[in-house]
Formats: structure tokens, C-alpha cells, sequence
């Protein structure tokens, strides 16, 4: 079994630690985070793995997992270049494969890693990590970008199958629109919605009827879109054409604040241009809504 190096084992290096181990994917064997009770913590939560203190004392693996935030990666990938530039790998023998798990970078972010005969690679997984607990359970089925080196690439495509991801791969160029395109999907979500409840308080609408409020529209929407599409699941003033409203709605939006205000209008335009194309390819059809 090949071995595994976690650096920065935070929701999703946990998560990936813990499902690869128990599938026989990898051997976990060292892990690195940012103090040592994290990192024990981590080793008890994959159950496996070794803590270390710092990059140098980790052995030497097969397979090297960078989990840390994309404003480290640069940093990480420069101490582990220097450590094996000093010493060959931190224990003598050049590792085979290193990956990160960025959705905006590509592999290019470990250039001095591939200049040392590393292959390099990224796999971002298609997942809210709210917490390694859950998103483990979750997992199975999970969509996951690989970009990088043919062969880490195919060897990464195995151990996610392996733990019943559904692997594709993403051309290094579209990496940043890739990664907007899910932070579209999942991380404006919750913002609209603290948006909406924000402005049902301004409104009056009880506090305790909010809870009720976005259960109810939210399992409604997704269930819409999940069933029909985005195209056929929209609803409100863009989809009936009703410009008018729109532009009352968003004065005052603007009115009560600036920022979602802009944020009304922009999308409300995007809002427009579905309604224009599904009113375009299913010219009998009138909108009900």
C-alpha cells in the first residue's frame, strides 16, 4: 500500500485522510498541521497517521497531500522544495506525487516541487466541508477536478474512485472559472439567504418564523431545480419579464443597502437572460409564475 503524507490536515485533509485509510487507498503515515494538538487530534480523527512537528521530521511517502489554505500553498511548497533540495526528502528519497486540494489553483503552484522531478497535481473535490464528521458521510458520490501530470492524475483517479468519488478532469487555464462556477453553486447560498433574512427583519417579519421561512424556500428551491433545472425552476419578476418591478424592487433594495442593492440588480440581469433563452427554445410555452 502506498504511503501518505497529510500537510495541513484541516476538514478536507481529514476527511480524504480518513476515508483513503479506511478504504486501503493509502497508508497514512505522517501529518503536519498547524500545532501539535490539531495534529493529533487529525491522526485520531483518520485513525492513523503519525504527528510531527515541522516538515523535516516527516518520512519520506509516496504520495504528499498540501490540505492547506491557497494563500499557504506557495509557502508550503517552498519549505518542502528546500527541504528536499537540502537533503534530497525529508528523509533522503525524493517523493513520488504531491497534490494540493485548491479549486482556483492549478498544479503550476507546485512549479519547484515538478522542477525537482516531482509529479505534481490538484484534485478539488465538489463538497461543503462543513465538518470532516459530516462530509465524510457525505462523500460518496462527490464530483472531484483532477488537473496535472498524466500519471499523478491517474494514480489520484484511482484512490478517489476508490472511495466513490466521480472523477473528471479540468485543463490547468480553467482552473479560476471552474472554482468560481462552485463558488457560485454553494458558497453564494448562504449569503443570499442572511441577505433575505436581514431584510425580512427590516421588514418586521418575526424572528421566529425565519427558521420555518428558510426551510420552507430552500428545500422548495432545490427540489425545484434538482427536478426541472435552473432554467425551469426560476420564478419571480425575471421570469414573468416584469421589468418594472424589478427596477422598483431594487431602488428600494438599494435604498436599504447599497451592496445588495448592486447585488439585486446584477442578478436580476442574469435573471432576465435565462427567462429570455427558456422563453426562446420553448416559444409556446408562457410562464405561470
Amino acid at each position: 500500500m502506498q504511503t501518505l503524507n497529510i500537510i495541513g490536515a484541516g476538514r478536507v485533509g481529514q476527511t480524504l485522510g480518513r476515508l483513503w485509510q479506511a478504504s486501503g487507498a493509502f497508508a497514512v503515515q505522517d501529518v503536519l498541521t498547524t500545532n501539535a494538538a490539531s495534529a493529533r487530534a487529525a491522526c485520531d480523527f483518520i485513525g492513523a497517521g503519525t504527528p510531527k512537528p515541522d516538515l523535516r521530521a516527516m518520512q519520506h511517502a509516496d504520495v504528499w497531500m498540501l490540505a492547506v489554505p491557497d494563500a499557504h500553498i506557495t509557502q508550503v511548497t517552498q519549505t518542502l522544495s528546500e527541504a528536499v533540495a537540502l537533503s534530497a526528502s525529508p528523509t533522503g528519497v525524493t517523493p513520488t506525487i504531491a497534490f494540493h486540494c485548491s479549486g482556483a489553483q492549478s498544479s503550476d503552484s507546485l512549479a519547484v516541487l515538478a522542477a525537482l522531478g516531482w509529479q505534481t497535481a490538484s484534485a478539488h473535490c465538489i463538497l461543503s466541508f462543513a465538518s470532516a464528521e459530516v462530509a465524510a458521510r457525505q462523500f460518496a458520490g462527490t464530483a472531484c477536478a483532477l488537473e496535472g501530470n498524466p500519471s499523478a492524475i491517474a494514480l489520484l483517479r484511482a484512490a478517489f474512485e476508490g472511495i466513490q468519488a466521480h472523477c473528471f478532469e479540468v485543463a490547468s487555464q480553467d482552473k479560476v472559472l471552474y472554482h468560481a462556477a462552485a463558488v457560485f453553486a454553494t458558497n453564494f447560498l448562504p449569503v443570499l439567504q442572511s441577505v433575505a433574512e436581514d431584510a425580512w427583519r427590516a421588514t418586521g417579519v418575526p424572528q421566529e418564523l425565519l427558521p420555518h421561512l428558510r426551510a420552507t424556500l430552500l428545500s422548495n428551491a432545490v427540489a425545484n431545480i434538482t427536478r426541472m433545472g435552473p432554467a425551469q425552476a426560476l420564478t419571480g419578476p425575471a421570469a414573468r419579464g416584469d421589468v418594472q418591478a424589478i427596477a422598483r424592487q431594487a431602488a428600494v433594495v438599494s435604498q436599504w443597502d447599497a451592496q445588495a442593492g448592486a447585488a439585486y440588480e446584477a442578478l436580476s440581469a442574469l435573471a432576465l437572460r435565462i427567462a429570455k433563452v427558456r422563453t426562446e427554445a420553448e416559444p409556446t410555452k408562457a410562464s405561470t409564475h
